[in-house]
């Protein structure tokens, strides 16, 4: 199975999907301990649907720390695939 991860030479980092805040924004739990305000943009919101416990690609803005753009959504099967591989981390 063929699973994008998150390139950490970009700076992204895996998130999960904590509260849907409305106005195409979301706030997520990232891998490094921080809680961020999520922006879902609209090529994304168009082909898929956010949802909360969602495990998600997330990229934070080089201006505002705590603010990030969410780049990929993962599918049940897709993160199942990955906490079976161990390339979740625990936290």
């Amino acid at each position: 199975m063929r699973v994008p991860l998150p390139r950490r030479n970009n700076g992204e980092m895996l998130a999960v999907a904590d509260q849907l805040l409305g106005g195409s924004r979301i706030r997520v739990q990232c891998a490094d301990g921080k809680a961020r305000m999520g922006r879902i943009p609209g090529k994304i919101k168009k082909k898929m649907w956010i949802r909360e416990g969602d495990l998600v690609i997330v990229k934070p803005w080089d201006f505002q720390e705590d603010k990030a753009d969410i780049l990929y959504r993962y599918t049940k099967t897709q993160s199942s695939y990955l906490s079976r591989r161990k390339m979740i981390p625990s936290g």
